[in-house]
């Protein structure tokens, strides 16, 4: 567990790095006087419809990787290794029938977004740059997680891509790009920008090497590779289009899409904060819990489970509670354009949603790396049955914008409730103590207290004393009640690097 303590930590802070580097850019974009709306929720609609081309390209391909890359190494020297080539390869197929499919609908995607969202058909054939970019760069990084290179993944993708964007932006209000038709050109090469960077390192360092000869591990297992993939490629794409659906129908169905696009995307990056650690606890568990189910490791997975549930509910309670205490706040403090105060409501149900997904630990890569990895197929669809319909009905008759965020939460609650249900009657796995009951009703006690002392306070000493507070008090409670077995050991570390305390 120190390895995965360790990594997870790491990334989780290069993360948080990466989002800060986020949020000066989401500053950028919604200040007065930066882009427009219509021009912010134009990046966001790109970044959910690459990330749907990227989920049909995939062809499962990253539940190959996980699933085989223990069988693969064991058995395999590196130069025989064919796992990632036939990886790229069929991706780079699925892709190009995803880009001929494009093409075929355009006619189809002009009417359903040219009222609506006019920019979007405007710019269509520059989303498939960027969607080629995050198909290639996220094969790349299943692999690498592998490699247990989960920091510098991270980097990448959470800082690197974010740095690009940010120095997109400046190069903008300098003059040097003139005109957002340039930004948005140049942005939609980012994403290729960082797979190339990645590809060179791997390549630098000798950790790939590309044949396409079927090496006797592909021959074996190569029934399974079909069945697992073809079930759980089925599972992550119906997911991923109900991860990314809501912003598809704000962009179609409510008048001026992208306008009120832009408001859910300001939502929806501010609450990624809540996400942080999940991007840095998965990427370091995976190689692990792929291990511990070729050994038969039954303990080890559930120390696992446990420790990624209470961890990240942990992080997720917190960060939520600070978020609500000082959203809007933040809003008119940073003289953010007009409108995104709509985004508090929109946040605070995503923020919900993200809280119970984090509770609930690393569920999806548990079932995913299992030998029932078929459960995610069916999961998936039932989530999907929950989304599309809800996602539509409440964004066009009843809450506008904040709708997709209430459905989401009520789908993505009934879709862990599942899981955690069939890991604990299957697997007899289960994340929960009694230090999660702790960890709710500490983030409760904490918010209100420090929302009735300085709730007539406002601006920046209004959100420093309520931050600083509530910090102060969630994480003594955290020592005192001793919620993570890895929080004890981390602020040893801490006092020791500090100078605090000795070491042993």
């Amino acid at each position: 567990m120190s390895q995965i303590r360790r990594q997870s930590i790491i990334s989780s802070l290069m993360v948080y790095f990466g989002f800060s580097l986020g949020f000066l850019n989401t500053y950028l974009f919604t200040r007065d006087g930066g882009f427009t709306k219509e021009q912010y929720g134009l990046t966001g609609i790109f970044i959910a419809i690459a990330s749907l081309m990227y989920s049909f390209a995939n062809l499962g391909m990253p539940s190959y990787i996980y699933k085989f890359y223990p069988y693969y190494n064991d058995n395999l020297d590196k130069k025989r290794n064919d796992i990632l080539s036939w990886a790229l390869l069929f991706s780079l197929v699925g892709f190009c029938f995803v880009a001929i499919s494009g093409i075929y609908f355009k006619d189809v995607i002009i009417r359903k977004f040219g009222k609506n969202s006019p920019e979007l058909v405007q710019y269509y054939y520059w989303i498939f740059p960027f969607g080629l970019g995050l198909t290639l760069f996220s094969i790349l990084e299943s692999y690498a997680w592998q490699l247990k290179k989960s920091v510098l993944t991270n980097f990448l993708r959470e800082v690197q891509f974010r740095l690009f964007t940010t120095i997109l932006i400046v190069l903008t209000f300098a003059g040097l790009l003139t005109k957002f038709d340039m930004f948005i050109k140049v942005y939609s090469f980012t994403y290729l920008a960082i797979a190339l960077i990645l590809l060179i390192y791997l390549l630098a360092k000798g950790y790939i090497h590309f044949t396409f000869t079927v090496s006797i591990v592909s021959k074996k297992f190569y029934k399974k590779i079909l069945a697992l993939i073809s079930f759980v490629y089925g599972g992550t794409l119906v997911y991923a289009i109900a991860l990314v659906f809501d912003s598809i129908v704000i962009a179609s169905v409510l008048p001026n899409g992208l306008a009120e696009v832009a408001v859910y995307t300001l939502a929806q990056n501010i609450a990624s904060l809540i996400q942080a650690p999940q991007r840095g606890i998965i990427s370091s568990s995976l190689a692990a819990l792929s291990q511990a189910w070729k050994d038969k490791d039954m303990a080890r997975i559930a120390r696992i489970y446990k420790q990624s549930s209470i961890n990240q509910l942990i992080f997720a309670v917190a960060i939520f509670s600070l978020i609500w205490l000082n959203f809007s706040d933040g809003v008119f403090t940073f003289h953010m354009q007009k409108g995104y105060i709509d985004a508090r409501w929109v946040f605070f149900f995503i923020g919900l949603m993200r809280i119970i997904d984090m509770g609930t630990g690393v569920n999806s890569q548990i079932i995913g790396t299992s030998t029932k990895w078929k459960f995610e197929f069916f999961t998936g669809i039932i989530l999907l049955l929950l989304t599309l319909p809800l996602n539509y009905i409440l964004t066009k008759y009843y809450y506008g914008v904040v709708g997709p965020a209430i459905a989401n939460l009520f789908a993505f609650t009934v879709y862990n409730v599942i899981r955690y249900w069939f890991l604990k009657k299957r697997f007899k796995l289960q994340p929960f103590t009694k230090q999660t009951l702790y960890t709710i009703l500490l983030g409760v006690f904490c918010y209100f207290t420090c929302y009735f002392l300085f709730s007539n306070l406002h601006g920046f000493v209004g959100m420093f004393t309520r931050s600083i507070c509530f910090i102060i008090l969630f994480a003594a409670g955290t020592l005192a009640l001793n919620l993570s077995a890895d929080v004890l050991p981390v602020w040893d570390t801490f006092l020791k690097k500090a100078g605090i305390k000795k070491g042993e």
